[in-house]
């Protein structure tokens, strides 16, 4: 087995055992945008598992910050994923600007930082969720701007699931993704919700709300797929639609993501997934949605002029050296604590 190939099978088990919705549908798409994809989103979410899992994040994004410096120097880490995505980089011409806005969403995580309102969490999923769709594009050498458009709705669409679902997981962690607006409305603060994370009808009312947003945008992007290729359009059907069905989940628990965790069986995907060939067989003939042509959302047009690019500068952008400023100020923080309570008499 080739180094290559023995990396790619590194990055297929991470994606195995680490994500069960995207190994289901990156089966369904054309090997040559396949293993790119395996490669890409191996790197994306084992430096998300690097930065979540951790206690120290903020240490862990600027090691990530280092491992994606040496990639973009054409000298990545000695490690599977790392060697698979400088490939990737290389082959397709990812523009930095996307990568760099993963790190940011995740710099971000590590600061503990909270979304005064709705538009906040959507620069937040911008930049963890949007960004990954937009690379996908770029491996299906596809740039049109109402293409990423559409997948940014679709990034942003996943991640306000995975938030709705996710609401007492991540209570439990100390993090409220909720924008804080809401919350106000509600009469709670951060640290009350935090104190006591019930499933009161406030919370289910703003838990329907962020599924709701999702599904309204989960449509909106089903117009781009008709605009990438014939053989990509499965996979990216089989995923809106698995995700999807998550955010049903947490509805037909009456949105109480605090007393349970919102899941899908393997029928369901496989269902998912015959729905999804359906849909696209059908773009075959269909002619294109005028929802096509939506403007973008705000939060998400950096995204698309970055890789609307046929090249891009390979230099971090003012504000992702602004969000790991702050990560190192927050970690000298976290050290200088730690040494005078070391130093403390008992």
């Amino acid at each position: 087995m080739s180094g290559y190939q023995s990396d790619m099978e590194a990055c297929r088990e991470a994606i195995r055992h680490g994500s069960l919705s995207f190994h289901a549908a990156s089966r369904l798409l054309p090997s040559s945008v396949r293993d790119p994809a395996l490669a890409l989103y191996a790197f994306c979410r084992l430096a998300d598992d690097a930065v979540d899992l951790q206690q120290e994040k903020g240490a862990a994004v600027l090691r990530l910050q280092d491992r994606l410096e040496r990639i973009y120097a054409g000298k990545p880490d000695d490690a599977p994923a790392d060697r698979a995505f400088a490939r990737v980089v290389d082959e397709f011409e990812m523009p930095r600007a996307l990568p760099d806005a993963l790190l940011e969403g995740l710099a971000w995580d590590a600061v503990g930082r909270t979304y005064d309102d709705l538009s906040g969490l959507f620069d937040y999923s911008a930049r963890v969720a949007s960004a990954v769709g937009v690379m996908m594009c770029v491996l299906m050498r596809v740039r049109d701007p109402d293409a990423l458009a559409r997948a940014c709705d679709l990034g942003v669409a996943m991640q306000l699931t995975n938030i709705a679902r996710d609401v007492g997981e991540d209570a439990l962690e100390g993090r409220v993704y909720l924008p804080l607006d809401w919350l106000k409305e509600a009469g709670l603060t951060k640290d009350q919700f935090l104190a006591n994370p019930k499933p009161t009808k406030a919370i289910r009312q703003m838990t329907r709300r962020l599924v709701m947003e999702a599904n309204r945008l989960y449509m909106r992007s089903e117009a781009g797929v008709a605009a990438l290729p014939m053989t990509s359009r499965t996979g990216i059907y089989a995923a809106r639609f698995i995700y999807a069905g998550i955010g049903g989940q947490v509805q037909k628990a009456g949105y109480d993501s605090i007393s349970t965790r919102a899941h899908t069986s393997k029928p369901q995907k496989l269902a998912w997934v015959a729905v999804s060939a359906m849909k696209a067989a059908g773009t075959v003939v269909m002619p294109k949605s005028a929802v096509l042509f939506a403007r973008c959302l705000p939060e998400t047009q950096f995204l698309v002029q970055a890789a609307g690019r046929a090249t891009e500068r390979r230099t971090r952008s003012d504000t992702v050296f602004e969000a790991l400023a702050q990560v190192a100020l927050h970690e000298r923080a976290r050290r200088d604590a730690l040494i005078d309570a070391h130093r403390r008499p008992t």
